[in-house]
């Protein structure tokens, strides 16, 4: 089976525009008794991955990238396989939040009940829990058991009910709030749930679940969307390669002191054939675009997507400016007046892309407190004044890329008006052709020494760096961030030594190698640091842990001591850093 996006009846000498939506999470599942630390997949599931779904559903002109993290897609297909097994046989579902609105019976334990509470308040104040005036007043009775502990034992069990319940509710996609008749009823009852309704809304969510990867299946397959996908467990391939590749944006920055991380290259083809054969599990067909962890990428790199098929991959602007500002003056210059490009590294025939960040961060940031209108007019017009200035370049392509789950919490009603009138505002637009970046390749496909008017431009190498202010800061050089690959160099130290001695089976060799995969992921290191809020620090660190001292078990070697203890614990704002929102409230 084919990914087909090129549309029927492409528009020449317009200016492209590419919507890559990147879906990311981490994996929460700890083994080996295979919980759910924390719900986060399913909760975007039910919201965002299922809106952003019906979108380009509803509208036939729209267009998209949708990049995939392997490690999500898995964790889709299990909480479906779960949430159906406890619908037909009551097989327990391993997410404790998910388990509390479907067991007929809730703790009753005052702390049990309490930690419930804080979670069922861990959402969006004003978007998801000051929106619904009955989430709201059960939010203000939560608060005051939480600031009142020893007056727990007041709690009713349908309290507790109507609180998860609404919890639910809020945290669904709108497309399926407006549109499902189970759903409309539950929210105009508004309170004294019972065990029939927490099982209808469980059901909601099962056949949400069910569907979400299928939907973008058949997306792909009527060449609407481009589906792409990240290296298996999201791990920041340049360090992985080269740990001194941090300096080549900063070159003051400290290190940990591990040296290299060990057999990064093997660990980087591992990635890269584990994204594949997932992707192909789920899609039919091999994806020829790569989103590169956090658009974590470096000259180095490119070889091995290169190598692994894909055909493009993609960054952010300040790589390309940093880059840039080492190319031979005459070089850059020429490519001032209109950046947005494809771009390729001398030696290589892969196609780089780069995101515009101050437009991808008004959609991110800024537009969610913007009339949907007022929003797009004024998106559209810095769209048309990049036009004007690539006039003569054919085939330029402006790159919007940001999260596809995170932002849409921010805005009025899950971004369901912004949505809309972006697509359409953009379908629409008689100088604007929303497109993919496959498309983009396919227009004009020959790579070219210098700019041309096929709008592709040659650059001697790329300096290092991520989405996230063009370097890996946000990875590598705090302290807490460098005791982490420390500690993920001292695991892999081990995991050579017992595969040295064969003592593993095969089987038991894969599934260590996967959890090594699942501790190398980028998410861990994005936490730590004094900036980031302590909760989800803690969260974080606590499962990154648990994570590590998995993979010792695995191996079948004592976990250090180390394990045992808290070594970052946050206490700041979250960064932003102009590019996305990672984690939920």
């Amino acid at each position: 089976m084919q990914n087909n996006t090129t549309p029927a009846n492409p528009v020449p000498n317009r200016l492209k525009v590419v919507l890559c939506w990147h879906m990311h999470q981490p994996q929460y599942q700890q083994r080996p008794n295979g919980e759910y630390q924390l719900p986060w997949t399913y909760l975007h599931a039910i919201k965002d991955y299922t809106d952003m779904a019906a979108h380009l559903e509803a509208d036939p002109r729209a267009r998209a990238v949708v990049n995939f993290a392997p490690t999500l897609l898995e964790q889709l297909d299990d909480y479906r396989k779960q949430v159906a097994a406890f619908l037909a046989n009551g097989q327990a579902i391993g997410d404790p939040l998910l388990a509390a609105l479907a067991e007929p019976v809730l703790p009753v334990d005052s702390g049990a009940s309490l930690a419930l509470i804080g979670n069922c308040l861990r959402a969006h104040e004003t978007r998801l829990i000051q929106r619904f005036a009955p989430f709201a007043r059960l939010a203000d009775i939560a608060r005051s058991f939480l600031a009142h502990p020893d007056t727990a034992f007041y709690l009713s069990e349908q309290f507790l009910v109507d609180l998860l319940m609404w919890y639910h509710l809020a945290w669904l996609g709108e497309f399926v709030r407006r549109d499902d008749a189970r759903i409309k009823y539950l929210i105009k009852k508004g309170s004294g749930f019972s065990l029939h309704d927490r099982r209808q809304l469980l059901i909601v969510i099962g056949e949400l679940l069910n569907g979400v990867i299928g939907r973008y299946r058949r997306l792909a397959e009527t060449g609407q969307i481009e589906l792409s996908v990240s290296p298996y467990a999201h791990p920041i391939v340049p360090l992985l390669l080269d740990l001194e590749s941090a300096k080549e944006a900063m070159p003051e920055v400290s290190l940990p002191n591990l040296s290299h991380y060990p057999g990064g290259e093997e660990r980087v083809r591992w990635h890269l054939k584990a994204a594949i054969e997932t992707f192909e599990h789920f899609f039919g067909f091999k994806p020829k675009g790569c989103w590169p962890s956090e658009g974590g990428i470096s000259t180095a790199s490119l070889s091995f997507y290169e190598q692994a098929g894909f055909h493009w991959v993609a960054s952010g602007e300040n790589v390309l400016r940093n880059t840039l500002a080492l190319e031979d003056e005459s070089d850059s210059a020429a490519v001032e007046h209109c950046r947005h490009l494809r771009y390729y590294v001398k030696g290589s025939e892969i196609a780089c892309f780069f995101r515009d960040d101050g437009l991808s961060d008004l959609i991110g940031f800024t537009y969610s407190d913007w009339h949907a209108d007022d929003a797009i007019a004024n998106f559209i017009g810095h769209l048309e004044n990049i036009a004007n200035n690539c006039q003569g370049v054919d085939d330029a392509v402006v790159s919007i890329i940001l999260d596809g789950e995170n932002a849409w919490e921010h805005y009025p009603e899950n971004g369901y008006y912004f949505l809309e009138a972006l697509y359409r505002g953009l379908a629409e637009h008689p100088s604007l052709e929303l497109s993919t970046f496959t498309d983009c390749l396919n227009s004009s496909p020959s790579v070219t020494p210098s700019l041309s008017s096929a709008g592709a431009f040659t650059l001697q190498s790329l300096v290092a760096g991520s989405w996230v202010y063009g370097s890996f800061s946000t990875w590598i050089g705090d302290a807490d961030k460098n005791r982490a690959w420390d500690m993920l160099g001292d695991a892999k130290h081990c995991f050579d030594a017992v595969v040295s001695r064969k003592t593993l089976t095969e089987l038991q060799q894969t599934i260590a190698e996967k959890q090594l995969g699942i501790c190398e992921g980028s998410d861990w290191f994005w936490w730590f640091g004094d900036y980031n809020p302590a909760e989800s620090v803690s969260d974080f660190e606590h499962l990154f842990r648990q994570q590590l001292t998995t993979l010792y078990q695995m191996l079948g070697e004592e976990p250090p001591e180390y394990l045992s203890h808290v070594f970052a614990r946050g206490g700041g704002e979250p960064q932003q850093g102009g590019v996305m929102r990672r984690g939920s409230s």
